[in-house]
């Protein structure tokens, strides 16, 4: 597996910027400051904490435990307290979407290939995918956990969120000064800028907005602190008569939401709780942005 596990420092007008990739991802991290050695240990720090979690937790990286639970279906699996709070987490999320935020229904991606055509799995194959799909099945604990044979867990829906709070409390520990995680467009700030002046930050429009239909391409938010997320199918779905097919998947029927905005942006204190209330929201459909209303949080809408 190639992997570029490098970092690269640019002097900008309002401080240092260190850029990187990972989680498919081009991930910068801003940080107030002209002293370059400082910048470099915080980017460092954040790089290599970014990619022990992408080790740790990717499903396309076969020694991560993801792949070691999935390879080791029907069986138990030992399992760390990192990796069993983030489970716990994800039974939150199962819970409080009655069913259809399901880290177990990744398998259907083996049939959902959201590259922009027209093809679209049977009614059939959908139904028979679905049978290894349920997290309720699943037994785990502190230390194990257990998947029936033929299912997969992939925790690929909140591992970014993740790795943008773990990056934050590590920068704390080291500076005070202002610094901004930006893990392709998941993101979270340490907290305010000199002059208790606010980051600003941009989110594209997720496709090309009618010249008539009032909508910018991009709307600039002023972030003093908290985080972040974006969930939406700008760059993945399927295209057939006219009707395009989310990549936001259902863990209960096996489809695409249907009638959601096209993306939905969240402001939380914590980027895993924007993650997870903006894929939430996307999973109510034409509900999304009255879920949203009913949290009483900050958001934004794209259709």
């Amino acid at each position: 597996m190639n992997k570029k596990r490098n970092i690269t420092l640019d002097n900008r007008s309002d401080g240092i910027a260190i850029t990187f990739y990972a989680m498919a991802s081009l991930c910068e991290v801003i940080i107030e400051t002209a002293e370059f050695s400082l910048a470099e240990q915080v980017g460092e720090l954040v790089a290599n904490e970014v990619w022990r979690i992408e080790d740790k937790y990717s499903r396309y990286d076969t020694n991560s435990i993801c792949s070691q639970i999935n390879n080791n279906s029907g069986k138990l699996t030992s399992i760390d307290n990192e990796t069993f709070l983030l489970l716990n987490f994800a039974n939150t999320c199962y819970q409080l979407s009655d069913g259809v935020f399901d880290i177990t229904s990744g398998v259907l991606r083996s049939i959902w290939h959201f590259d922009g055509s027209d093809n679209i799995p049977s009614i059939n194959l959908v139904n028979k995918v679905m049978t290894n799909i349920g997290w309720s099945k699943v037994e785990y604990s502190a230390s194990s956990i257990l998947l029936s044979k033929g299912m997969e867990i992939d925790l690929g829906g909140i591992g970014k969120e993740y790795a943008v709070d773990r990056a934050i409390l590590l920068i704390k520990e080291v500076t005070s000064l202002s610094v901004l995680v930006n893990l392709g467009g998941d993101l979270a700030a340490t907290s305010a800028r000199k002059n208790n002046q606010a980051w600003q930050v941009g989110i594209e429009h997720p496709g090309l907005a009618p010249a008539n239909s009032g909508q910018n391409q991009t709307v600039i938010v002023s972030l003093l602190e908290g985080a972040l997320a974006t969930s939406g199918d700008a760059k993945r779905y399927l295209l057939k008569d006219r009707q395009r097919y989310s990549h936001i998947l259902n863990a209960k029927t096996g489809w695409p939401i249907v009638d959601a905005p096209r993306s939905i942006t969240v402001s939380a204190p914590q980027c895993i709780q924007a993650g997870i209330l903006a894929t939430l929201a996307l999973m109510q459909g034409q509900n999304a942005e009255n879920f949203l209303r009913e949290q009483e949080i900050k958001f934004w809408a794209m259709r």
